[in-house]
């Protein structure tokens, strides 16, 4: 299941799925680390200015509350339940026998 970044709580880890926003944001962000498939994890809010601070790649980064809302991301969590999913399914028998 994916949200947006802007929804996780602090010390929340998750996997990002997809860059939204206008092309020059998207580029910007690319070019900071963004890029789909990188862990981050939430360390903290901000209230003062609205901002989100963000650890990835060994740094940390604030985003405005608004701009982390176009960051789609995916927990852990979810990652691990849809393996095992996919792996408990995989060894279940066939519907047609082997011929």
């Amino acid at each position: 299941m994916t949200t947006s970044l802007a929804d996780l709580p602090d010390g929340a880890r998750a996997r990002l799925i997809s860059v939204g926003g206008e092309r020059a944001w998207r580029r910007r962000l690319l070019e900071l680390g963004f890029v789909p498939g990188t862990e981050l994890r939430v360390v903290r809010r901000v209230p003062v200015g609205n901002v989100l601070e963000v650890e990835l790649r060994f740094s940390r980064m604030t985003l405005r509350i608004d701009e982390a809302a176009a960051l789609q991301v995916q927990s852990p969590d979810a990652d691990a339940a849809t393996s095992a999913a996919r792996s408990a399914g995989a060894g279940s028998p066939s519907a047609e026998p082997d011929a």
